[in-house]
């Protein structure tokens, strides 16, 4: 991994000036590298020095010293199991020398009771330090220090001095402080330990020198045993850094992995889609609320792990996903299924899928090849409602279309202009009866383009007008009676139109010229279709729960067919001859500017079976929003 570089700057051939700070724990990051040569590794405090490093090395110092504070420490872990291996062996030490003095037909020695002083201060450090696991102050680190390793280098040291010709070897004990320092110490301490028990062991070597006067025999072996215990400091600490890089190395990756997965985590259960992880047996691994909610409709999909087979509206997916381990295939464009929850309706989904890299597809479960198989080979299912990709991939296509019609209608209103300024300057002509017709032929059909060129340009995307407030009420009733008036409608308890008003002003957030736009387009449908009789065609305008209001516009025709209902927003469909089928799209297009929304509704048991309706945000009306009849 890339962090794993900057991780191995603290080793042994460092470049630092003095290069002798470095131990097991300056590995883990103890603190700033000019400090390290007179800090203890018994301090804790480096879980609360600087990161150095690159950007991925102080990341991962921040994530090792984050876990060290909140969980136990591989120091606190080592320091313990010295304080427990000090107290065996004092209770080891106590023993043997009893027996010895025992068997030796001498009551208890020196010896004896510096073994059984050594055994005490072990046992009793052991207990006492058991729950002391929170930071020390600098005066505490030096006592745990002196309290372990100084008094082992003490006692062994003491108990070689006053016996080095014992049955038993106390100067081989000394390999325990030196080996420890060489663990927990700074180098500097440790060489010192070393140092110590060195000088004791030659001390001890002169003192018998003297007596037995084999000067070269005792003084070499006792340096020999002074070397060796600085090449165990020197290798132990090697050791221990390595070790504790690795630890830490770990601990920074493994706190990385974890934030990693909640992090796709929150991505994929904020998404939209739908994500399965199913193994190849059809066990669901993992599953986000979008994916729960399409195969039950109403929640009742339990949360992961679950079997696909537990449910029998799920056996086509199940199918599918076994169809393509066996055949190591599936189709780019995804896979349009059927499912159904127990007792609910069945719903049309869309899945395409991805498998998890290595993944050895084509192997049937349980077949001779089974066995090779890696079981965590994943496929990742992403499932989408099939009405969701349609309804998208149609809006899509009518953008596009959208931008093609504008700019081709752009296009044709400077032609059409002069076409009809030509035909406007014939008819001030004296023309023949025939001419006549033919020229009012060609004006209406240039008005009939002009229109359309007009819908399309209103209908492109771009063209937009500022929402505002508006007295809801006002205006609907002053388009209605206009319109009438237009129409050559009339206007009462008899009429065709009947129009439903709140009694106060209904504020609502529109453009007044798109609103009459929308309305008119809506009433010159509803006519085109109803019946004469009174009350034909039904105008209701009236708030919502919410912040919504809500207008409305029914007929007492046929009801829509489904075929003709499904393309109905859509331009360019018309059911007439001479429609431009952009009336309802300009409409929806008009709507979803100002935060509004258009739909049809079928009431087929009712006597206004055809019903659009336009939900549109509603406001408080202002004094500018009011319109003054």
């Amino acid at each position: 991994m890339s962090s794993a570089r900057p991780l191995q700057r603290n080793t042994g051939t460092s470049t630092s000036p003095s290069g002798a700070g470095e131990s097991w724990l300056d590995a883990l990051g103890f603190g700033e590298p000019s400090a390290l040569e007179d800090a203890s590794t018994l301090d804790p405090r480096w879980a609360e020095g600087p990161a150095t490093g690159g950007d991925d090395s102080r990341f991962l110092s921040r994530q090792a010293r984050r876990l060290v504070n909140a969980d136990d420490s591989a120091h606190r872990r080592v320091y313990r199991t010295y304080l427990t291996a000090r107290a065996g062996l004092g209770m080891a030490l106590v023993l043997a020398q009893l027996a010895i003095d025992l068997f030796g037909g001498r009551g208890p020695s020196w010896q004896f009771v510096l073994c059984a002083v050594y055994a005490l201060q072990a046992v009793i450090l052991r207990l006492w330090t058991a729950g002391d696991t929170g930071p020390a102050s600098p005066g505490r680190r030096r006592w745990r220090w002196w309290t372990t390793v100084g008094v082992d280098v003490a006692a062994f040291g003491a108990m070689h001095w006053l016996e080095p010709n014992a049955t038993l070897n106390h100067a081989a004990l000394l390999v325990l402080p030196v080996l420890m320092a060489g663990v927990l110490s700074a180098r500097v301490t440790a060489l010192a330990t070393a140092a110590v028990a060195s000088l004791l062991l030659m001390a001890s070597a002169w003192e018998r020198a003297l007596v037995a006067g084999e000067f070269t025999a005792l003084l070499s072996q006792a340096g020999l045993a002074g070397a060796g215990l600085f090449v165990t400091v020197l290798v132990s600490g090697q050791m221990a850094s390595r070790l504790a890089r690795e630890e830490r190395t770990a601990r920074g990756s493994l706190e990385l992995a974890r934030q990693q997965a909640e992090l796709n985590r929150l991505v994929i259960d904020e998404m939209s889609d739908g994500v399965l992880v199913v193994d190849r047996r059809g066990r669901v691994r993992a599953a986000n609320p979008a994916a729960r909610g399409l195969l039950s409709e109403r929640g009742a999909c339990p949360p992961a792990p679950f079997s696909l087979s537990s449910q029998v509206g799920w056996t086509a997916l199940q199918d599918a996903v076994a169809k393509a381990y066996e055949s190591g295939q599936w189709p780019a464009a995804g896979l349009d299924l059927t499912m159904a929850y127990a007792g609910e309706t069945p719903r049309s989904v869309r899945v395409r899928a991805r498998f998890t890299r290595g993944a050895r597809l084509g192997v049937r479960p349980g077949g001779p090849d089974d066995r090779h198989v890696d079981e965590e080979f994943l496929a990742v299912l992403f499932m989408e409602e099939l009405r969701t990709v349609l309804a998208r991939q149609r809006e899509e296509r009518l953008v596009a279309m959208g931008r093609i019609s504008a700019g081709i209608a752009h296009e044709i209103r400077n032609p059409l202009a002069a076409v009809s300024q030509a035909n406007a300057l014939l008819q001030e002509d004296l023309l023949r009866p025939d001419q006549q017709r033919l020229v009012r032929i060609v004006a209406d059909n240039v008005e009939r383009l002009r229109r359309i060129v007009e819908d399309v340009m209103e209908a492109a995307p771009g063209s937009t007008s500022p929402s505002r407030t508006i007295d809801a009420t006002a205006e609907v009733a002053a388009i209605c009676a206009e319109w009438a008036r237009t129409v050559g409608l009339a206007l009462g308890s008899d009429s065709r139109l009947r129009v439903l008003l709140p009694k106060e002003p209904l504020g609502a957030v529109f453009d007044p010229d798109h609103l009459r736009r929308v309305l008119v387009n809506l009433l010159e449908n509803a006519v085109r279709h109803c019946s004469e009789k009174a009350g034909a065609v039904l105008v209701l305008l009236e708030p919502l729960d919410g912040p919504y209001a809500r207008l409305a516009v029914a007929s007492d025709g046929e009801p829509i067919p489904p075929e003709v209902e499904a393309h109905l927003f859509e331009p360019f469909h018309s059911s007439r001859s001479r429609g431009t089928g952009l009336g309802l799209y300009i409409c929806r297009e008009l709507c979803e500017r100002h935060g509004a929304s258009i739909d049809y509704l079928r009431r087929a048991d009712e006597r206004h079976p055809n019903v659009f309706q336009v939900v549109m945000r509603h406001d408080e009306v202002t004094g500018e929003g009011r319109l003054h009849l």
